[in-house]
């Protein structure tokens, strides 16, 4: 696939939008509150889409470390829930992308990382405390965004040698390998509904398959340290039985293959899924996400058939209007940034190039809905940040040299 020179115009474009954090908030809808250490709505996510620019030479390494000082100007958080996508850790990894293949921040880094490795041992001490309890596991115990395989993406491309990585990998296999619960859910099954709360509507809970608060962000990254290391014993069988559960609930039509977003204990006892329930293409809960894990296990696995179930199921998405006119925001989590992102990246690892083939059409997509965008909030997950960070991918045609998109499991 070749640059598409007008998504690295509009990239640029939008980056200049956010160049200035003084004045990048103005056009933030009415209401919300940006949290400078939060990745996903706060300065240290904007950062990102500055480091991969001045990483590439399309941006300046002032502005990154404008951000960055925006971004850290609070007193540093690392309380309970610090994770990923929140506090010490998030400004950890916005530091590490800044610092990648340089001598840059270290000094900032090395605290960071202390304060990091801090949180993820305390959340790891109380997970294992719940799994020797046989308490049913809460979202935010796994998940990216708040939980352990959030701090495990981390840990992974930070320093996969250390022991904490070890340590949270080792969790994560632990999580797949309890004895079923009854009527045969897994061991991560969760006794609430998908808002992480207690509700009448979700009697039993619900099992999540999503990237942003299921198992699919476990998928991803047990499959990511197959594929690049550390590969601990027991992962590859971990691996497997992620996708025997997924397999199972795996829905055909058609218009291809696809994953729910999550199902009920009612549905588990009818063995059986109402089509309507099909997920809008998103990283969140959708093909964007779930796909892109199982590609990453088809390829840990060396299972070809897996791999290829995946690529044709986004590729039939990609293809079917009514499925991408389900997007109607332009984000990372919701919108059509996030299935652009996922999908290149599937793109470059298929094994066919038709997937490449459509991606200039999602892009125009993408630019025609960012047109009609009013008002256009500057965050990183839902927002224009990660928007420009898709697009300059799409623009540049080259692998993030900041590995930015790891946020989101995606690498």
């Amino acid at each position: 696939m070749r640059p598409i020179p007008q998504a690295l115009a509009l990239a640029d474009a939008l980056a200049a939008q956010l160049s200035d954090p003084n004045t990048a908030w103005a056009a933030q809808a009415p209401g919300k509150r940006a949290w400078p250490q939060s990745l996903a709505g706060g300065a240290a996510g904007i950062a990102l889409l500055h480091i991969e620019r001045a990483h590439c030479g399309r941006g300046e390494w002032s502005t990154v470390h404008t951000w960055l000082a925006s971004a850290t100007a609070d007193d540093l958080t690392a309380a309970a829930n610090a994770s990923l996508y929140m506090g010490a850790p998030a400004l950890a990894f916005a530091m590490h992308a800044a610092a990648h293949g340089s001598s840059r921040y270290q000094r900032a880094l090395k605290k960071l990382d202390d304060a990091t490795v801090t949180v993820t041992r305390r959340r790891l001490a109380q997970a294992h405390d719940r799994i020797d309890r046989g308490d049913p596991p809460a979202m935010k115990e796994f998940d990216v965004i708040r939980g352990l395989t959030g701090l495990g993406a981390y840990h992974l491309g930070r320093h996969p040698d250390h022991p904490i990585t070890t340590e949270v990998l080792a969790y994560l296999v632990r999580l797949t390998t309890l004895r079923p619960q009854k009527q045969g859910l897994p061991p991560w099954w969760t006794d609430v509904a998908p808002n992480g709360e207690a509700s009448p509507d979700y009697p039993g809970g619900h099992g999540n398959f999503g990237m942003a608060h299921g198992i699919g962000s476990v998928l991803a990254l047990l499959a990511l340290s197959l594929l690049n290391g550390p590969a601990l014993p027991g992962t590859r069988e971990a691996v497997e039985r992620i996708c025997d559960w997924t397999d199972h609930w795996r829905q055909h039509d058609p218009t291809g293959s696809w994953w729910p977003g999550f199902i009920t204990l009612n549905q588990v006892r009818r063995q059986q899924l109402d089509p309507a329930l099909r997920p809008r293409p998103s990283w969140c809960y959708g093909i964007a996400g779930t796909a892109r894990a199982q590609q990453l296990a088809g390829l840990a696995l060396g299972d070809r058939t897996r791999q290829e179930t995946a690529e044709h199921a986004m590729l039939a998405t990609l293809q079917d209007p009514d499925q991408l006119d389900m997007l109607t925001e332009t984000g990372l989590c919701h919108g059509t940034a996030g299935l652009l992102q996922a999908a290149w990246r599937m793109a470059t690892d298929a094994a066919t190039p038709a997937l490449a083939a459509e991606l200039p059409r999602l892009t125009d997509r993408l630019t025609q809905q960012l047109a009609r965008l009013n008002p256009r909030d500057p965050e990183l997950l839902d927002g224009i940040a990660g928007t420009a960070l898709a697009l300059h991918t799409l623009g540049t045609n080259t692998v993030p040299r900041s590995n930015w998109d790891a946020f989101l499991l995606l690498a």
